[in-house]
């Protein structure tokens, strides 16, 4: 008896075992004191149970099962779908701003060349277009510029594009808030803090102003061959534009960014000259260059130029006396050989009060940057007002 009791003990102790091992499997408690304490008095895995070493193994399969992820097949046909839909999301964003951005450009060129030009002009071709307050006109031209401005952005950087980026926003400006006086009144672009004032003093483009300086005999020169009697009653010579207003005329080598060949070949000593200056804006629709004649008893009234990151170089070359220009309030004169400049965003008025035997006034017209306007900013404002083709 004693030997069968043991070889029944020694038989049905790994039959229990087994069976409370597939009990942790199915997630039923074995009838013994051992599955009793692992559910009730213990709870989960956490539990005070009275374990034994001979309960490992149960412990790590039940463990392993709370831990048990998604099926791995299930969880990267997921995971590969939301891929692909981010990536067809990310595609089609950038295919919709591309294709704005194209179609913004295209409407501008289509919206100068329809305007044929500058809409009308302050003295020597500077374009002086309507405000973007104007019905019709802010909001496009708003738009434009800002998208160009993203495009240049995502070629370049915005690195050093603080005031341009608020410029193309269209943020208050001089003559736009209430309690402005208006006189400053930049028709298309106004570049916050700059430091403005009518009149620039010479030292602020020193190079170019003496350059020019030194140029004044070749340039009068190069104005006697092109000059005639602009007395009206005869056709308008080769190169020189139709009249402003009445006695008003300009011969330009640059017109809105763009060099014009012939009158640059008959002017070599200007056109030298030009090619000298360090802030000419020679690559932006804000940059013209040329003569400017006004006759006697003519006058320009109360006009302000397109932006104020840019200020006009006046170089006398023929001043009679009488000869006035006023800029903000601020009357000045030009004189023979020497330059004025000019920040022309301010409202400014020309005239001519002398008699008609004191001939015409004729002075030499360059678009120059405001000294105040960084490297990065010109270049991101050429890109921006890029000349057309």
């Amino acid at each position: 008896m004693k030997e069968g009791r043991g070889s029944f003990s020694v038989e049905r102790g790994p039959r229990k075992e087994r069976e409370a091992q597939s009990g942790m499997w199915k997630g039923n408690s074995p009838a013994g004191s051992q599955g009793t304490a692992m559910e009730g008095t213990g709870g989960e895995l956490g539990g005070q149970g009275n374990w034994g070493p001979e309960d490992a193994p149960g412990l790590l399969a039940r463990a392993s099962l709370t831990m048990l992820p998604w099926p791995l097949p299930l969880a990267s046909s997921a995971l590969t779908l939301l891929f692909g839909a981010l990536t067809s999301l990310f595609l089609w964003y950038c295919y919709r701003l591309g294709s704005q951005d194209i179609q913004a450009l295209g409407a501008g060129s289509r919206a100068r060349g329809v305007r044929g030009g500058p809409v009308g002009c302050s003295e020597a071709g500077g374009p002086s277009r309507r405000g973007l307050g104007d019905p019709g006109e802010g909001p496009r031209t708003e738009g434009l510029v800002s998208r160009r401005l993203r495009a240049y952005a995502r070629r370049y950087s915005w690195a050093g594009m603080g005031r341009v980026r608020r410029a193309a926003q269209g943020g208050p400006g001089p003559g736009r808030g209430p309690g402005v006086l208006g006189i400053q009144r930049p028709g298309l672009l106004f570049l916050p803090d700059l430091p403005s004032a009518p009149f620039v003093p010479r030292d602020a483009q020193r190079h170019d102003v003496e350059l020019l300086e030194s140029s004044f005999p070749a340039i009068l020169r190069d104005f006697g061959a092109v000059s005639w009697d602009f007395s009206g009653t005869t056709p308008l010579p080769r190169g020189w534009s139709p009249p402003l207003a009445p006695g008003c005329y300009q011969l330009l080598l640059y017109q809105a960014g763009r060099c014009q060949p012939s009158n640059c070949r008959r002017c070599p000593g200007a056109y030298r000259a030009l090619r000298g200056l360090r802030s000419f804006m020679s690559a932006n629709t804000f940059g013209n260059a040329g003569f400017s004649v006004l006759l006697p008893g003519a006058r320009l009234e109360g006009r302000c130029g397109p932006t104020n990151a840019r200020v006009r170089c006046h170089l006398g070359l023929k001043i009679p006396p009488g000869c006035e220009l006023v800029v903000g309030g601020e009357p000045q004169c030009w004189a023979e050989g020497h330059c004025l400049l000019v920040d022309d965003s301010f409202l400014h008025t020309v005239a001519h009060n002398g008699s008609p035997e004191d001939g015409p006034r004729v002075v030499f017209i360059v678009d120059l940057w405001h000294p105040n306007v960084a490297g990065a900013e010109r270049q991101a404002l050429d890109f921006v007002f890029a000349p057309d083709p």
